[in-house]
């Protein structure tokens, strides 16, 4: 073989002997990749119920014991006692009218007063199929002189002062006062009249009406006068109301006034 023959030859026999232009070098395969892992999406934690909350109570208000005077003779809650006598002590109601309800003494009240003792007469019908009248209602300071005077005729002055006020202290005389009885007449102005059906109602319903059993028969201490259960006290709805719920039975106790079961 010539020379030239071998020169060419040799590139075709040997190809790494070539110029470049033999077989390519395999390209470096490159290594796996990782298979990607797939995050996981957060899972949401399961949504908790929100705290119970209990709902704010009811504001109830609480009852205002200075919402009226207790010394204004024209208040509706105007105390009046043995230590407390009014003032003036010659007082008058501006607004007393006529009660039209039956009685033995025509009745005048203050109006409000009226009103409720009307609305407490018709009730009692209503309820009852009976009747009540009116003992005794307003009275001027003259009139309780002359009230008074005759008690302490009859029965002496330790006696009248248990069962009569002394002029210028006579719940009568502020015209919220009034004096119960059934009609016809049973046990007028007499303890006995807290044991007949009228008694035992008017004790248990008059506050529905606004009035107060003024003179219990456990309070002698401190209210100063013996059992009256015909002698009914207008106070309003509203005080009467509350009293009933605070089991509260004088207005003594209720304003947290001395007791008064004598005159000074």
């Amino acid at each position: 073989m010539g020379a030239g023959a071998l020169v060419a030859w040799i590139p075709a026999l040997v190809p790494e002997f070539g110029t470049g232009a033999g077989t390519p070098t395999p390209a470096a395969t490159p290594p796996p990749s990782a298979t990607p892992t797939a995050t996981p999406s957060a899972v949401p934690a399961p949504e908790q119920p929100a705290p119970s909350v209990p709902p704010d109570p009811i504001a109830v208000p609480l009852f205002d014991r200075a919402a009226r005077s207790l010394d204004d003779p024209a208040s509706l809650w105007v105390v009046v006692d043995k230590t407390r006598p009014l003032n003036p002590v010659g007082y008058a109601p501006t607004d007393l009218v006529d009660v039209p309800v039956p009685h033995v003494w025509s009745p005048q009240l203050r109006r409000e007063a009226s009103d409720a003792t009307v609305a407490l007469f018709a009730a009692f019908a209503a309820e009852t199929g009976l009747q009540l009248q009116s003992q005794s209602a307003y009275r001027s300071f003259a009139t309780q002189v002359t009230v008074y005077d005759a008690d302490v005729a009859a029965n002496g002055q330790a006696f009248a002062d248990t069962s009569t006020a002394r002029p210028g202290t006579s719940e009568h005389q502020t015209g919220l006062a009034i004096d119960i009885s059934a009609l016809p007449g049973n046990c007028s102005l007499d303890v006995c009249f807290g044991d007949t059906v009228q008694g035992q109602w008017l004790a248990g319903n008059a506050r529905r009406f606004g009035f107060l059993l003024r003179y219990p028969a456990d309070k002698v201490a401190i209210t100063g006068y013996a059992y009256e259960p015909w002698h009914f006290r207008y106070i309003g709805t509203e005080l009467a109301t509350e009293m009933h719920a605070t089991g509260t039975t004088t207005l003594e106790e209720f304003f947290g006034l001395p007791a008064a079961p004598g005159y000074r």
